[in-house]
């Protein structure tokens, strides 16, 4: 069994200041200052002229507040499980010159209207989807989304299809874990990703992300984490 949606909201309400550093990013994901910035870099070439970012499974709003480094963003969209993550990511963003608008939903019941995007970063969220055809579902409601030109960023947990790579890769992030505040926080980390986490592959994401329209590729991966850019043409 794993977690309900309930029971992810309520971890995520009482874990804000995890997500609330942009030097540092979430350290329990590996290059996560790294690829705040390569995402951001990234996007600002595939759209340039972008002014409307909707940042799903916004957090604390480290994404949008480094994609407001790089656009003049008039428009950012928080949309976050946690009542608590989209408040301090709101308080956060206020920095910014966007117009800010918070919703407080599961992305699987998102609706964005068709067209009405230009960005679009999905970071540590996907995750949490279950079946295949809600990944399905979820990327075609995203190309949606998107005006033509638009973009899809995404910065997630992966797993991995042969199962010699997962064990290798499982027990190399396991050792980052403990590298940074011992074993107890690595069986921690290890415990809500098995009772609340779907991850899936690349070739997983690469798959649905072309069958949804989209022109996809990877930016960067490292162990169990992966960044990959989706392009609307």
């Amino acid at each position: 069994m794993k977690a309900s949606v309930d029971e992810i909201r309520e971890r995520f309400d009482n874990d804000v200041e995890r997500f609330s550093n942009l030097e540092t990013g979430q350290i329990a994901t590996q290059d996560a200052a790294l690829v705040l910035e390569m995402i951001a870099a990234s996007a600002k070439r595939v759209t340039p002229d972008a002014t409307r970012l909707l940042d799903l499974g916004c957090g604390a709003g480290n994404f949008s507040l480094k994609f407001s480094q790089f656009f003049e963003l008039s428009n950012i969209t928080l949309v976050d499980l946690s009542a608590n993550m989209l408040d301090r990511a709101m308080e956060r963003c206020k920095s910014t010159l966007a117009e800010l608008r918070a919703i407080q939903t599961d992305i699987r019941d998102l609706d964005p209207e068709p067209g009405s995007q230009d960005l679009i970063v999905a970071a540590a969220v996907l995750h949490h989807l279950r079946a295949e055809v809600e990944w399905a579902s979820v990327f075609r409601q995203l190309y949606k989304a998107l005006r033509p030109g638009g973009s899809l960023w995404i910065w997630d947990l992966v797993a991995h299809d042969i199962p010699g790579v997962q064990a290798e890769m499982w027990e190399r992030y396991g050792a980052y874990l403990a590298s940074l505040k011992g074993d107890e926080y690595r069986e921690k980390v290890f415990a809500y990703v098995e009772y609340e986490d779907s991850p899936r592959s690349v070739a997983f994401q690469l798959h649905h992300l072309r069958a949804a329209g989209f022109q996809a590729d990877v930016l960067h991966k490292n162990g169990c984490f992966a960044a990959i850019g989706a392009y609307r043409s």
